[in-house]
């Protein structure tokens, strides 16, 4: 297992491990309800650092990241990131990912850590001349800030003016001492924030720079279990549960990242088309329990009367708003808003009603 370079402090920090795509990673600090409601009331500090960093560069960099991704890399322009998916070949998703624009020549694909060597060999194995991959996973560290006063923590450890890089925009700049680092304005929670990539030798300087910074904020750090909770009110996808190699991006709800314009020529481009053309059977849709209990993984959906309809594929009680919540894929209709569902959870059929996230207020 692979340690990233914040590990014991993690421990220091009370910690709890456990093994997660290849890392020993924090699941929790001081208890997952606790976590999420800070970096939705405050500020929280993620450690990200088994996130994947994959660098395309070369003259066909553009033409090749835009083979291989779904979304109109054409949109971009340099400081500007989109998220986007690499479509398989046969209608499914290798992963989802972030991609930021240096510049024409130079691109940075951020992918999820489970998936790192997995994408890099789709990558390198639909590779063109003109443009090089290079997996610099290994090397970069990564913690997302994240919060209503996120900003406000680093803006006072920054030179740079973090009111002018806007949503999906990134700068490179300081964080306290450290004079090289990206400041991306993204995040997995929903709660607005920055995540902060740096060299492996720099992460610790720059984790205490933000943890003294944000002490004023009621900053705390926060693990794994929180980051699921928080991405899930928003009703963002994770990959190996609510997108996988089975499931296209049209039936995930990710059509806005699936862009069928001139110039985008990506793999699956045909499939993914005549799919919308001939409509989708099945959809991903959030739902929210009338009855207690919670929906797990792999368990079975129902219609109203009773017949097989879907399955759930991520769920939890949801700690801002104590109501039971998830996601699922249903067959066409029952995936629209107020259907009334069941949900198999162990030997009964409890009443849900499908809604659509977010399952917070964003104002």
């Amino acid at each position: 297992m692979r340690q990233t370079v914040f590990y014991n402090t993690h421990l220091s920090m009370g910690g709890k491990m456990v093994p997660f795509a290849g890392y020993e990673m924090p699941v929790e600090f001081s208890g997952v309800k606790n976590e999420h409601n800070n970096v939705r009331n405050h500020v929280g500090v993620f450690d990200v650092s088994h996130m994947g960093e994959i660098k395309v560069t070369g003259p066909d960099a553009a033409k090749f990241v835009q083979h291989v991704t779904s979304n109109d890399v054409q949109q971009l322009v340099p400081g500007k990131i989109q998220y986007s998916c690499f479509p398989n070949g046969r209608g499914g998703i290798v992963d989802d990912l972030l991609v930021y624009m240096f510049s024409e020549n130079h691109y940075l694909l951020v992918v999820n850590a489970s998936n790192i060597e997995k994408d890099y060999d789709w990558l390198v194995g639909h590779q063109m001349d003109g443009a090089e991959v290079i997996n610099e996973s290994y090397l970069v560290s990564q913690l997302a800030v994240q919060g209503p006063d996120a900003g406000k923590v680093i803006q006072k450890i920054t030179d740079t003016q973090l009111s002018e890089v806007p949503y999906f925009h990134f700068v490179e700049g300081n964080i306290g001492p450290v004079e090289s680092v990206l400041i991306s304005n993204t995040g997995y929670t929903g709660a607005g924030g920055f995540e902060l990539y740096m060299s492996n030798a720099d992460g610790p300087k720059v984790f205490n720079a933000v943890m003294d910074a944000g002490k004023e904020f009621n900053i705390a750090p926060a693990g794994l279990e929180a980051r699921d909770t928080l991405r899930l009110e928003m009703g963002l996808c994770l990959y190996g549960n609510d997108i996988d190699e089975t499931t296209s991006p049209l039936e995930a709800g990710l059509g806005w990242i699936t862009k069928f314009v001139d110039g985008n020529d990506f793999i699956d481009r045909q499939y993914l088309e005549k799919q919308k053309e001939q409509g989708i059977k099945r959809r991903l849709a959030g739902f929210e329990l009338q009855e207690k209990g919670i929906a797990r993984n792999g368990y079975p959906l129902f219609s109203a009367d009773g017949a097989p309809i879907g399955e759930v594929t991520s769920g939890t009680m949801s700690p801002f708003t104590g109501k039971s919540i998830g996601m699922g894929y249903l067959e066409v209709p029952f995936h629209k808003k107020d259907t009334e569902i069941l949900i198999g959870i162990r030997n009964k059929k409890l009443k849900a009603k499908v809604v659509r996230p977010p399952f917070i207020d964003k104002t």
